[in-house]
């Protein structure tokens, strides 16, 4: 008989409808996965109403494909995203995991968007052991959290104002680029960092935070688009690689920053990072280097695995269900994890 555990995981917080079959929490068996971007691209930003009708749209030939796999019928749990999201998007996910909960009689498990993110290397291989420390950078989060085990995060470090990629997708619009607008942001300043590869370029974009005492590990980027904004204003014929150079930079020194002072100050040298931004090849490449020089071992997952996925929801329930298979997760939907401020 095999001993392989099978589970579920249903991801519907925002935008991306996705559901997974996973094996032993860290093996892919299948992970469709439906971007609504080419909808929402019309309106520059996702339209709430329209994100729960297209998961519910697509949600039957989604689990009609994963049900011809044989380890359908072998499944010991299903997982699924409850917070945080959009409501209607949510409740789209829940209802469609109890549905399932009922038909394969399993323990469903509740899981917390942001935590999943973070487990999300275990499906490239990779081992998280606690304590570590968890990135969080994407449209509606940038954090730093202390992890020191399942449901157990401590906030180290929010933002004052916008996420990161809120930031890239406010500045894109600003430069006339299509939504979402990290991607294309990102395309542009590699077109002008390979024209410029030996040369000094001055960035006429303010450093943030500059004052930030090393104690504190903060993220701010109001300024950062204030500034662009103003610099456009007064440099109409500018070159948007350039720019795009220019605010990448900003960005992710404030990333950066954070990062080493969170190290040296916890002592703690493991860091996983993930979400929406952690896709960008330009950061992955920056953190590594850092955690090169200041000898922290640094962890973050595939850039298909980076954005939201039903993957790393079937991965983290995995966790849960070892910890307690036997356990009503269906009563604590509302608590479960706990997240310390």
């Amino acid at each position: 008989m095999s001993t392989d555990i099978f589970g579920i995981g249903i991801e519907t917080s925002c935008d991306e409808t996705g559901i997974a079959l996973i094996k032993n929490g860290n093996q892919i068996i299948a992970n469709p996965l439906f971007s609504q971007i080419k909808t929402h691209m019309l309106y520059g930003g996702v339209v709430p109403e329209m994100a729960s009708r297209l998961h519910l749209e697509k949600f039957p030939s989604m689990l009609e494909d994963l049900m011809k796999y044989r380890e359908f019928r072998e499944v010991s749990y299903i997982a699924v995203t409850v917070q945080p999201g959009l409501i209607g998007s949510l409740l789209i996910g829940y209802h469609i995991a109890l549905a399932l909960k009922k038909v394969l009689n399993v323990p469903l498990i509740p899981i917390h968007h942001l935590e999943a993110h973070l487990y999300a290397s275990q499906l490239t291989g990779k081992i998280l052991e606690y304590p570590f420390l968890g990135l969080l950078l994407s449209g509606g989060n940038s954090a730093i959290y202390r992890v020191d085990g399942l449901g157990n995060l401590s906030l180290l470090g929010d933002t004052l104002d916008d996420a990161c990629g809120e930031a890239f997708d406010k500045a894109a619009a600003m430069l006339h680029l299509p939504y979402p607008g990290g991607p294309e942001i990102e395309k542009q300043a590699y077109r002008f960092a390979q024209q410029n590869v030996h040369g000094k370029i001055s960035n006429p974009l303010p450093v943030l935070l500059r004052d930030q005492p090393k104690n504190k590990y903060q993220f701010s980027y109001s300024g950062l688009k204030t500034a662009l904004y103003y610099f456009l204003q007064n440099n109409p014929s500018y070159d948007v690689n350039f720019i795009c150079w220019c605010f990448q930079e900003r960005a992710f020194e404030i990333v950066e920053k954070n990062i080493k002072n969170a190290i040296e100050n916890t002592g703690i040298r493991k860091l996983s990072a993930a979400g929406g931004v952690m896709a960008n090849q330009n950061l992955k490449k920056r953190l590594s280097l850092l955690a090169e020089k200041n000898k922290f071992e640094f962890i973050t997952p595939c850039r298909e695995l980076c954005t939201d996925n039903g993957a790393m929801i079937g991965a983290l329930g995995f966790l849960y269900y070892q910890d307690k298979p036997e356990y009503d997760y269906q009563n604590v939907i509302s608590s479960k994890p706990v997240f310390n401020s």
